[in-house]
């Protein structure tokens, strides 16, 4: 039989905690933005059929806190795994964020849109700008490994 060992380096706290503090203030930012400005709007004119279409209410802001928590987790949380084992170019943080992004917001816009509940018009604009989000959340991981680096 025989038996695998592995070492590993000490993990590196305080880069994390930068990465999640610094995407903290990025994503939330980028979420209320993409949403107020486009996705709102464009949700509430495409569906005019759908009473209160993209409300805005204490219940659904705090079910917003709950996406964007998992949501900063989430991408913080894969893109550094990514990049620890594939390494921490600018085109590994494109592909971490890209791949996150295509798990998330391209299975919740997909299904949206497969259940009519998306109108096509926002899946333009919507898409596009939540993949931004994702990797300028992913290159600020990639900082912030390569602050943990040197």
């Amino acid at each position: 039989m025989q038996t695998l060992t592995t070492t590993h380096a000490p993990f590196p706290r305080k880069p994390l905690l930068t990465a999640l503090l610094i995407n903290l203030v990025w994503i939330n930012a980028s979420e209320i933005v993409r949403y107020f400005v486009w996705v709102m709007p464009m949700m509430r004119e495409g569906l005019p059929g759908i009473p209160d279409a993209a409300p805005m209410s204490l219940p659904v802001f705090m079910v917003w806190g709950v996406w964007d928590t998992i949501l900063l987790v989430g991408t913080t949380g894969f893109a550094w795994l990514y990049m620890d084992r594939f390494g921490a170019s600018i085109k590994d943080a494109i592909a971490a964020g890209t791949c996150f992004w295509l798990m998330v917001f391209g299975l919740l816009w997909l299904g949206a849109y497969n259940m009519n509940t998306a109108p096509g018009a926002v899946l333009a604009v919507a898409l596009p700008l939540a993949w931004l989000e994702q990797v300028v959340a992913a290159l600020i991981v990639r900082w912030c490994l390569l602050l943990a680096n040197n």
